[in-house]
């Protein structure tokens, strides 16, 4: 498996160590690694809301809206909802 060496800022730091104490993770790497797996699947679920929103949309016949709007519009409903 790959190392690296990184640097957190003050508070990242903090909240790996909190992660820690709480006995919640063992190491700094799986916190680090838990997050970034969290990050990807918020990015892919944005990507397949998105790509779903443009499909109806296509489906529904003409839209006034840019592909930008959609996708704000999307992201927007999403986060209101909590899903996001």
């Amino acid at each position: 498996m790959p190392r690296q060496s990184i640097t957190f800022s003050d508070p990242n730091h903090s909240w790996i160590i909190e992660k820690l104490e709480s006995k919640e993770f063992k190491s700094n790497s799986e916190v680090v690694n838990d997050a970034l797996r969290k990050i990807r699947a918020l990015e892919q679920s944005q990507v397949e809301a998105i790509r779903a929103a443009l499909d109806i949309g296509e489906q529904s016949g003409t839209s006034h809206r840019t592909a930008d709007e959609i996708i704000k519009t999307v992201i927007k409903r999403k986060k209101n909802n909590g899903e996001l």
